[in-house]
């Protein structure tokens, strides 16, 4: 029996696959078998890429450094962050600061969103996932991440909300299944301005529970949050530093956010790093204070290390422009998939980051209290029969693929065909 706790990604009891070695976007089993890691957003780059074995190699040799002690590596990140995912933004962008995880940058973010205004309650999107510690958590309304325990004979056990939560309207945006009608979001927002009047800060993603970036919806939103005095942050943990095709996904609109939070690829796999990217405006607003929140690992120098190195081979090795070409051939591919496959309600996405919706059952009726393995779990099973493997963030009726940003098209075409094989196991249940 194995002494370590863990909780997996595709629902239900089942041992997850041993993992023992990878290389490029192949994981390595310890049975042998080579897969394409095809949901996988931490690892931007894959596994074992050079340049970052090689910056970390290096950086192996630094001093421990704590969030105290000033550290050149940190400063040059964050010089490196700010003139290379912020080149053209200079005109609010205004400083850094670096923490370990995404939950934890969004829960830096709406702490100090709360200190600045003295408001307690908060406000996201419906089907958001935010991340699983502190106010992240209470961000987090996909009903089977709570936090607590999911009791495998029915029923759940959760922790005490952290603060008060205002859900906002999502818009649904699909290239296939999408309403016939969509609702511009002046009309299903209309209230967003009262439902925010007694927020600190309104936090929205751009791809959690399948909804995925919309610019229209995007504006919006900024615009009423900063008529309730509500801080906008842009959660771009998955979507920033290059998945969305861009450097954030924000990009792609007028509005601009008053703090930006980042995680998972920004050290290129190679180590865990997030970061908290705040506006000139709150520059201003904290001279003359301390921002007392502290993490003793917090900016060390691996981290540092493979942040400046993962943004030097995004810009060298022209991988933005790698996204944008792919996700032309996931449009195609997954339409056809999608077509083919009657068990398939849904697809959306943008960039490398994909979501295919099955048949069934409602997503708020999901708690995970249950060892059935669901739907979702069981194509991701059969695809690995095909060579690939593919993600359900523990949902039940909901695929998702994101592949790392340097997967090629033959195999990017080998993890659709694998996300092919599986869905056939949906179709005969489907019926």
């Amino acid at each position: 029996m194995s002494r370590l706790l863990r909780t997996g990604l595709n629902a239900g009891e089942a041992a997850p696959m041993a993992v023992v070695g990878g290389e490029g976007v192949y994981f390595h089993l310890s049975d042998g078998r080579k897969l394409i890691d095809g949901s996988n957003t931490g690892g931007g780059l894959g596994h074992r890429h050079p340049a970052m074995v090689e910056a970390i190699r290096r950086a192996a040799d630094t001093p421990v450094v704590n969030e105290g002690w000033t550290w050149i590596g940190r400063e040059q990140a964050a010089d490196d962050l700010m003139a290379t995912a912020f080149k053209g933004e200079e005109d609010w962008v205004g400083a850094v600061r670096f923490c370990i995880s995404g939950s934890e940058a969004n829960d830096m973010a709406l702490s100090l969103c709360q200190a600045l205004t003295q408001r307690s309650a908060l406000a996201t999107r419906e089907r958001a996932y935010h991340g699983i510690t502190g106010l992240s958590r209470s961000m987090t309304v996909q009903p089977q991440w709570h936090g607590g325990l999911a009791v495998h004979a029915g029923g759940s056990k959760l922790p005490a909300p952290m603060a008060p939560v205002r859900i906002l309207p999502a818009p649904d945006g699909a290239i296939y299944g999408a309403p016939a009608n969509n609702t511009p979001p002046s009309e299903y927002l209309a209230d967003a301005t009262r439902l925010l009047s007694d927020t600190a800060a309104t936090i929205i993603d751009y791809t959690q529970g399948g909804i995925y970036y919309d610019g229209e919806y995007q504006d919006e939103v900024a615009r009423c949050a900063r008529q309730a005095g509500s801080y906008w942050i842009a959660d771009e943990v998955v979507t920033g530093a290059g998945r969305a095709g861009r450097w954030f996904a924000f990009q792609g609109a007028q509005s601009r956010p008053d703090i930006v939070t980042l995680g998972k690829s920004l050290g290129g796999g190679a180590a865990a790093v997030a970061a908290v990217v705040v506006s000139k405006d709150i520059v201003e607003r904290l001279k003359g204070t301390s921002w007392q929140n502290y993490g003793t690992l917090r900016g060390h120098p691996i981290s540092m290390a493979a942040v400046s190195a993962y943004l030097n081979v995004v810009t060298e090795d022209g991988i933005l422009e790698r996204v944008q070409q792919l996700e032309k051939l996931f449009i195609r591919r997954l339409l056809a998939i999608a077509q083919k496959h009657p068990s398939v309600q849904r697809v959306a996405g943008q960039g490398l980051h994909w979501t295919v919706e099955l048949h069934g059952p409602d997503w708020r009726t999901w708690h995970a209290d249950t060892a059935e393995v669901p739907i979702a779990s069981r194509v991701a099973e059969r695809a690995l029969e095909a060579g690939a493997v593919i993600g359900t963030s523990g949902e039940q009726t909901s695929l998702f693929l994101a592949p790392p940003l340097v997967i090629s098209e033959h195999e990017a075409d080998q993890l659709l065909d694998a996300l092919d094989h599986g869905l056939d196991i949906a179709d005969e249940e489907h019926g």
